[in-house]
């Protein structure tokens, strides 16, 4: 059975071709020979404003370009989230656009006596996929995967979308292209059955 994908390339630079972007690639490669339809949008190409304030993030309108995101994750059966570690999380802009587009209203309701609110997003499956440049068991068992168990649980999980898996690459400064290879080929197989 076919799904509709959603690849969002988080990594902020887009002038030039990084481990991410060929990834992700590999990602929707697999997909697409599996016949799954396929949608990609690279935020660091998005002009992504920083919410500054409560009120903004709940009553101000987000550009045409974020509203096109809204409706694309609307549209996917399965959300695949891209992006390199700095700093110990996300990049900045992958937060602003979380921030953006999952706002109240569209991402979940607020709801009287419930404080956890409605989940808008149901129904949709999703995939985290970190490099980074300590090795990844590093990452996972002595700072407990702090940022991705809370952009998984936060984040993700609390407007909707379950399973949130993830796939950590670690150590990547040092990976010679055997390594990446297996990379690329594993990266491909999940494309293959949407996981």
């Amino acid at each position: 059975m076919s799904s509709r994908i959603l690849i969002l390339q988080g990594h902020p630079d887009h002038r030039a071709e990084h481990l991410c972007h060929a990834l992700a690639d590999h990602y929707r490669h697999g997909a697409e020979d599996a016949g799954h339809e396929v949608a990609q949008l690279d935020i660091a190409t998005l002009d992504v404003p920083l919410l500054r304030s409560r009120q903004e993030w709940q009553a101000s309108m987000p550009s045409e370009a974020l509203a096109e995101a809204q409706r694309a994750i609307l549209r996917c059966d399965h959300l695949v989230l891209v992006f390199p570690l700095w700093l110990g999380d996300m990049p900045a802009m992958v937060k602003a656009f979380l921030e953006q587009v999952l706002r109240p209203g569209f991402a979940f309701e607020y709801a009287a006596g419930d404080p956890l609110g409605h989940k808008g997003l149901t129904g949709r499956s999703a995939r985290i996929v970190v490099t980074m440049g300590m090795p990844s068991a590093v990452y996972r068992h002595l700072y407990r995967a702090h940022s991705v168990k809370s952009l998984e649980r936060n984040i993700l999980g609390f407007v909707g979308f379950a399973p949130v898996r993830e796939t950590l690459i670690g150590s990547v400064d040092s990976q010679d292209e055997t390594a990446r290879a297996r990379w690329f080929e594993h990266l491909e197989r999940l494309g293959a059955t949407a996981r």
